[in-house]
């Protein structure tokens, strides 16, 4: 069965399709509840669902925004089914954010940004370019301070290292793509070195970051 993808704004969420997403939630790693998920409906702009029939397989809270001039999409919480749907509703998820990025900022290069928790989360970032942190690559100056406007930005501004792209948590709970893939086998070795000093109790991420080049949100090669 096909899936049917619908974005809106976060203010239209119902309470009932709050319950929802918490049930969903409750399946995944960040065990995101009602509570919270209602100030999240608060802080983003956009909530894309994705759902094949009656079922919800995956949604995600984000926002397209302008970061000092530079088109953006955030992604401030993405949640995945745990089932064998999962690669295929973030791949939904992904391709309706580069659908309204080429609507809202044609012809224009965008930055994705992200907070992972673990190296299959990486997989959020497939086919963009120049992707931060990434193996065998030492950050420039201007993507150290990407990092910091992108913690900033998760309103955790000085808790970033901009050379790990170490978010450090203070134990609150905190939005993140929750994403489990059945194709473990692709993560890299060196990508799993990029989580081997988060402390996920104390509410440590990875805050990541690419770009949708414009040629390629322009002939649909994402993701």
């Amino acid at each position: 069965m096909a899936f049917q993808i619908e974005t809106k704004d976060c203010t239209s969420l119902s309470d009932s399709e709050l319950s929802e997403l918490a049930d969903l939630c409750m399946e995944g790693r960040g065990g995101f509840d009602i509570g919270y998920l209602s100030k999240q409906r608060e802080e983003w702009v956009l909530v894309t669902q994705v759902r094949e029939g009656a079922k919800l397989r995956g949604f995600s809270f984000s926002t397209l925004e302008r970061i000092g001039g530079t088109p953006s999409i955030l992604l401030g919480l993405a949640q995945m089914t745990r089932t064998s749907k999962a690669d295929a509703t973030l791949k939904a998820i992904m391709g309706e954010q580069f659908r309204r990025a080429l609507l809202a900022f044609p012809d224009e290069d965008v930055l994705v940004g992200v907070r992972i928790v673990d190296p299959v989360g990486f997989q959020v970032l497939s086919g963009l370019s120049e992707v931060v942190p990434r193996p065998g690559h030492r950050a420039t100056g201007e993507e150290r301070a990407w990092g910091r406007r992108l913690a900033k930005r998760f309103k955790a501004e000085g808790q970033i290292d901009d050379r790990s792209f170490v978010l450090t948590g203070d134990g609150s709970t905190f939005g993140f793509v929750d994403f489990v893939s059945s194709r473990t086998d692709t993560v890299e070795p060196e990508v799993e070195a990029f989580f081997g000093s988060i402390d996920c109790g104390r509410g440590d991420c990875l805050v990541a970051f690419g770009w949708a080049m414009a040629e390629d949100l322009a002939a649909g090669r994402l993701p």
